[in-house]
């Protein structure tokens, strides 16, 4: 029986808990994030209003709970080795470990990266998939080493993006295939069946966690469309009408084709006050229609009903 660590948070962490306990592996310790990223009494609050996933797992199935302030930490590396783990699994995290630490497992760390790697390197890649409008993405299973998603690769899964899927989905998706994908893989390795592929650097692609907020209608509208859906949840596109902004609703977004001969792109050509939408133009004759938009500001959002009603204009144009 192999002996686990996981180390992580949210989705993907509470996912290795469950395929780490479904291959029959024994977890001997688990590092939260949330252990250095928030105080300890925000931390307690948290926990008892609103606990996450991972933290639920943890108590029902009364897993140890390593205490440090760091990954890197000598405190962590102390408890590390008296666990003595055959693999400790890095399941989001924000710290770059140290080959110090990552090489404390007695076979290997292994690191869970959402895409399939060498392409889409780097922090949160479902914002990069679906703004290119991929077709598919996946999660990588691999060795960690001392540079960002580069290590060997010991198993991937293809995940499909649908064209109305939002980083969320994507998310959420990724992390289902991964439990399944991570208890296969724990079974094989404790029977000494994996076989690390090297990932091919000519292939490789990295992208930062920088988010593109700004809509141009001047784009093609499934352009337009994926920017508005790739980053939810992590954050809101705008766009500007008169001297206030307004925010797309990722999941209420129509494309209509219409002769748009003679119209300015950005202009608007119907509105809804009750369902808080406008219909833009967009390039190459379609238009996009926007439901259920919101003012930005918190008091604001309150009034966009009231606002479309009595102050947004057929025929004039939005940036």
């Amino acid at each position: 029986m192999l002996k686990v660590v996981i180390i992580g948070y949210g989705e993907m962490f509470a996912n290795m808990i469950a395929g780490t306990l479904d291959s029959g592996s024994k977890i001997v310790g688990v590092f939260r994030h949330d252990r250095i990223k928030y105080p300890r009494p925000i931390r307690w609050i948290k926990d008892i209003i609103n606990p996450d996933t991972d933290y639920n797992y943890i108590k029902s199935y009364k897993l140890h709970e390593i205490k440090a302030t760091s990954a890197n930490s000598e405190s962590f590396r102390k408890q590390l080795l008296k666990l003595n783990p055959d693999i400790m699994i890095v399941a989001s995290w924000s710290e770059k470990l140290d080959k110090k630490t990552f090489d404390m497992p007695k076979t290997a760390t292994i690191n869970i990266h959402p895409s399939l790697l060498p392409k889409y390197r780097g922090p949160n890649p479902y914002v990069q998939v679906i703004k290119n409008r991929e077709k598919k993405s996946g999660v990588t299973f691999h060795l960690m080493d001392k540079n960002y998603d580069s290590g060997a690769i010991l198993d991937q899964r293809e995940v499909e993006i649908l064209d109305t899927d939002t980083g969320k989905e994507l998310k959420s998706k990724t992390a289902l295939i991964a439990r399944g994908a991570i208890c296969e893989l724990l079974q094989k390795m404790s029977e000494d069946v994996v076989f690390p592929i090297m990932q091919k650097e000519d292939q490789a692609t990295y992208f930062s966690n920088e988010f593109d907020t700004d809509l141009d209608f001047n784009k093609p509208i499934e352009d337009t469309i994926a920017q508005i859906r790739a980053i939810n949840p992590w954050g809101k596109t705008y766009f500007y009408y008169k001297n206030q902004v307004f925010t797309p609703n990722p999941y209420r977004l129509t494309i209509i084709d219409c002769d748009t001969k003679g119209k300015k792109i950005g202009t608007i050509i119907d509105k809804d006050y009750k369902d808080k939408s406008l219909t833009i133009v967009c390039p190459n004759n379609k238009l996009l229609r926007m439901g259920n938009l919101k003012l930005y500001g918190t008091i604001k959002r309150i009034f966009t009903k009231e606002y479309i009603k009595r102050f947004v204009k057929i025929n004039d144009v939005v940036k």
